[in-house]
């Protein structure tokens, strides 16, 4: 068998109760560039989009609202709003099988954390160091307004997990 070679990361897709709400918040709070949207996306088969959709989500969903975001590194976020919502806000369980956090790089944590929990979100963690007294490294778990839970890391992934991190 041949060894695989790593992927690159090209976007996440999160279900929002507002996407008015998170594409503010995804924009002003997490720096964001609004790349397209917000659109309405209706249950068709005459274009490309609408039987896609069909394929993915089946049928009797009518429409939905997304927008198209991208960090600066240049990998998307896709904000999608049903209007059947089944909750208002993701309820926290790390220990379910699916997405947990997905993770973003500020080297102000606290800034960044701060802004966060006043637009809404919550900090869920004091802001830890992964080496203390040795390397400036530090994370934090938080929530965005909807529940979905966003770590910071002060440093690339890299880095931090990297044999150079640890000596």
């Amino acid at each position: 068998m041949s060894k695989t070679y790593p992927r690159a990361f090209s976007h996440i897709g999160i279900t929002v109760p507002d996407l008015d709400k998170a594409i503010t918040f995804y924009t002003e709070v997490l720096g964001c560039y609004l790349l397209m949207g917000p659109e309405t996306v209706k249950e068709e088969n005459e274009t490309a989009i609408g039987k896609m959709c069909i394929d993915v989500f089946g049928s009797g969903w009518k429409s939905f609202r997304i927008a198209h975001l991208s960090t600066s590194d240049k990998i998307g976020i896709e904000l999608f709003e049903f209007p059947k919502k089944q909750s208002e806000k993701t309820e926290f369980n790390p220990f379910k099988t699916g997405l947990f956090h997905f993770c973003v790089q500020d080297p102000d944590i606290e800034g960044l954390a701060k802004k966060i929990v006043d637009a809404g979100g919550k900090q869920r963690m004091p802001i830890r160091e992964y080496y203390p007294g040795d390397k400036p490294y530090k994370m934090v778990y938080m929530e965005d307004p909807f529940g979905n839970i966003i770590e910071i890391y002060t440093h690339s992934y890299e880095l931090t997990y990297s044999e150079g991190a640890y000596v």
